[in-house]
């Protein structure tokens, strides 16, 4: 591994397989020393996880989930990011994404654009809503670009520069869960707000969609109730008190598994 990681400037390992034992035990122990065998094999991955941050302090060690139930926070000591899933369709990600929230940061959350039809699952979401869904997490691309239309790639890096623009907002941001994917078929939203709350995205992925769809209103949350708020740039203001309480109205979108994401500054 040394030989490797000196004989080229590294700066990115993926960590993969990190935890993945079944039938643990050792034919050096006694049978009375048997449970010790998987501690011991997870301290050594520590030592181990030490010794490379020692010597290469600046390479960014990712760590694998992948089933293994590695995303812990042993491992978020030396893999600050940790690849959420396999799973990279968009929709399913929308669950995924959710449940990991609740116990670890979006910035930690590896979470990938992938082709489409999507290889697990064979659907087909729109570029928006996968590039939307992948910045709540550490963003990034899985795809031939060399397969993308002119369209496409125009697309993919108006996204890339979206994300560089508001990567304070998407990564430090307070992060709010305004439904649930588990209980809102019809959508999923959520919001990462500034730290001084002057700022928010919101961002909203829609299900399938159905004839003459009723008008619906999202309550935003974590913005100063006091602070007048601009949309996209455009438009009237809004107070906060206004938007979380009222809520704003979501766009009529045709097509299923369509996304809409927009942006709040406080004018004054």
């Amino acid at each position: 591994m040394r030989a490797v990681l000196n004989s080229a400037d590294i700066s990115y390992i993926k960590w993969d397989m990190n935890r993945s034992l079944t039938d643990v035990w050792s034919a050096a122990l006694p049978a009375q020393k048997q449970g010790e065998v998987y501690h011991r094999y997870v301290l050594g991955v520590y030592d181990l996880l030490e010794r490379l941050h020692r010597d290469y302090p600046h390479i960014l060690l990712e760590g694998c989930c992948g089933g293994g139930g590695r995303f812990d926070g042993g491992m978020l000591y030396y893999t600050p990011q940790i690849w959420c899933s396999d799973d990279t369709d968009a929709i399913d990600r929308l669950r995924i994404q959710y449940g990991t929230s609740f116990c670890y940061p979006v910035c930690t959350m590896g979470a990938h654009v992938s082709a489409v039809p999507n290889e697990q699952n064979g659907r087909v979401t729109p570029l928006e809503t996968r590039g939307i869904t992948a910045m709540s997490g550490a963003f990034g691309y899985e795809m031939h670009l060399e397969k993308c239309t002119s369209e496409e790639k125009a697309a993919i890096q108006c996204q890339v520069e979206t994300y560089k623009a508001r990567y304070e907002l998407l990564h430090y941001g307070d992060y709010y869960r305004l439904s649930s994917p588990f209980q809102d078929s019809a959508y999923t939203a959520w919001e990462q707000v500034s730290p001084d709350r002057r700022e928010a995205l919101v961002s909203v992925a829609l299900g399938c969609t159905h004839a003459a769809p009723p008008f619906r209103t999202l309550r935003l949350k974590g913005l100063d109730p006091a602070l007048q708020y601009q949309i996209d740039g455009a438009g009237p203001l809004h107070s906060g008190e206004a938007l979380m309480k009222a809520g704003c109205l979501l766009p009529q979108i045709l097509g299923d598994y369509a996304s809409v994401r927009f942006y709040l500054k406080a004018i004054k």
